[in-house]
């Protein structure tokens, strides 16, 4: 059985959270979109630049972020086939959140280092 993409939302306040959040709630999606700000990038060139994620994993969350608009995947007719991955308009216009959320990180990054054992 499937698992229910979107829901549909009741529309009380924080509805528009509950909307944006639901497309990019996946645990590697807005890693994924982030290194797409910079341009396309091949899928073997994804894969290096997010290292704890799984072939599977980065394949499934590629495939939810095409389905919902916020990338394209553009494929090559040659041996060996090429694909490629670059924002759409809507996964563009994303952009300034994740900058936000990138310079919140740095901000606050010192607050979730894991301690590093005593030598």
């Amino acid at each position: 059985m499937s698992k229910l993409r979107h829901s549909r939302f009741d529309c009380a306040p924080g509805c528009a959270v509950e909307a944006a959040i639901s497309l990019i709630d996946g645990k590697w999606k807005c890693v994924i979109l982030f290194h797409l700000t910079d341009g396309t990038m091949r899928f073997s060139e994804l894969r290096r630049a997010i290292p704890g994620v799984t072939q599977r994993t980065l394949t499934n969350q590629l495939r939810e972020l095409e389905a919902d608009g916020l990338i394209r995947r553009e494929v090559f007719a040659q041996v060996p086939p090429k694909v490629e991955y670059s924002l759409s308009d809507l996964g563009r216009s994303m952009t300034p959140v994740l900058a936000a959320l990138k310079a919140w990180g740095d901000a606050n990054l010192d607050r979730f280092a894991m301690a590093q054992p005593e030598a």
